[in-house]
């Protein structure tokens, strides 16, 4: 019911303000912008999801080598202990503890090619699991809003933008980013524990995960807080593309061992990709189709506006508003905060504060919308229950976690 009210609303806020518009400001092409907005991003929806197409074969391909081999049931066993007190309604060796990791590993690298298919197929495998099939199980809702929370501990392709546009240090946000994601993250954990009602041991869980991926995370950001602009930028490749090739070269070898057809297996598993791209097309035209509409109405200049106006009265240092666009579209539109964040940097110098600002923002925060539609729309969900506003909450925690931070940080 949430998706559908959200996008009622867009629409229905959009025209009013279109309407506004045109009769008081005398914007007569108004309406002709958001008609086109609606058609090329209505095009844009459908060339995404055949986009996946050749993705989904590849990766679905090769998890379905690592299920025949059993990699998914030994990495399900691994990640049991703390997975089973997130997700209490999921058996402990079942496939989905395995692809939900996978989905998280790729997350945390930034390899959104290969956390799609991992994330499909982990909500898949939970679906199995789900006694109604067309509203969100408390396994899928936790597993919603903490892949939506977006944590990250190398924001690759922030840093690459950054030295495209000339950055004398692309790599200094990276921390910056760790924190923020980290912060949304434990945000989205911790409401949803509290929505399910946690026992003890669950919490318990909770707080050694926070301190245990505090102190890894807060490890390997001193480690590449130490390394220049170029060794960071060589590691951060190195390891994320690395981890990609051994998994795959891990899945052929095991599936070796186990004696299996291991060609076979990758086109059994390659011909779901077809299936599951062409799945999702209407959910996704429609719910890019709405923001476009939102977007190209003018309502996120008029937002930009009212929260310069809002924290001027309140006597706050505004200098964070600039950078508000890329933050307040990214749970919309992965293509367009990315454009935001381009332009901020462009008018503002890529090492200037709204510049690094904008880029905390687009490494530290997901695709809200893009991918509840994505996911759960993949398994037929229509009732999302609390995982939209759970998320929207993580992601206003990183923006307020990255407003601080960067106002804090001694930018080198």
């Amino acid at each position: 019911m949430v998706l559908n009210y959200l996008w009622i609303s867009f629409f229905l806020i959009a025209f009013v303000v279109a309407l506004i518009k045109l009769i008081f400001l005398g914007d007569v092409v108004v309406f002709k912008a958001i008609i086109d907005g609606v058609f090329e991003t209505a095009k844009t929806g459908v060339d995404i999801s055949l986009g996946l197409i050749g993705l989904m074969a590849l990766f679905l391909g090769f998890m379905q080598i690592g299920e025949r081999a059993g990699a998914i049931n030994v990495l399900s066993r691994i990640v049991g202990p703390f997975f089973s007190k997130l997700f209490p309604g999921v058996p402990r060796n079942h496939p989905a503890m395995g692809h939900m990791m996978m989905n998280f590993s790729a997350n945390l690298l930034q390899l959104d090619n290969a956390a799609v298919p991992f994330g499909l197929k982990a909500m898949e495998s939970l679906q199995e699991l789900n006694k109604d099939k067309e509203t969100a199980s408390d396994a899928q809702v936790m597993f919603m809003v903490l892949h939506a929370s977006g944590l990250s501990i190398i924001p690759m392709s922030v840093i690459a933008q950054r030295v495209i546009v000339g950055s004398k240090n692309a790599t200094d946000i990276f921390i910056p980013c760790v924190i923020c994601t980290f912060v949304a993250t434990m945000v989205a954990m911790i409401i949803t524990a509290f929505k399910q009602h946690f026992s003890g041991r669950q919490w318990t869980a909770i707080i050694i995960f926070a301190l245990v991926g505090a102190a890894c995370l807060g490890g390997l950001a001193v480690f590449l807080r130490h390394l220049s602009t170029a060794n960071a930028t060589i590691f951060s490749n190195v390891l994320s593309t690395g981890l990609v090739m051994l998994l795959f070269v891990v899945f052929i070898l095991g599936g070796m061992y186990k004696k299996i057809a291991v060609y076979d297996a990758f086109i059994d598993g390659a011909k779901q990709g077809f299936e599951v791209a062409v799945k999702i097309i209407p959910y996704l035209v429609g719910m890019l189709v709405a923001i476009s509409v939102l977007r190209n109405s003018g309502v996120f200049d008029y937002i930009m506006q009212g929260a310069k106006w809002f924290f001027s009265q309140l006597g706050i240092n505004t200098d964070f508003v600039p950078a508000l666009p890329t933050a307040l579209m990214r749970p919309f539109s992965g293509s367009g905060s990315r454009a935001m964040m381009i332009d901020a940097m462009t008018k503002n110098g890529p090492d200037s504060f709204v510049g690094r600002l904008s880029c905390m923002f687009q490494g530290s925060s997901e695709t809200t919308f893009y991918v509840v539609a994505l996911y759960f729309g993949s398994v037929g969900i229509k009732r999302t229950r609390y995982a939209i506003p759970v998320s929207l909450l993580a992601d206003l925690a990183g923006i307020i976690t990255a407003i601080i931070v960067a106002y804090n940080w001694p930018w080198g």
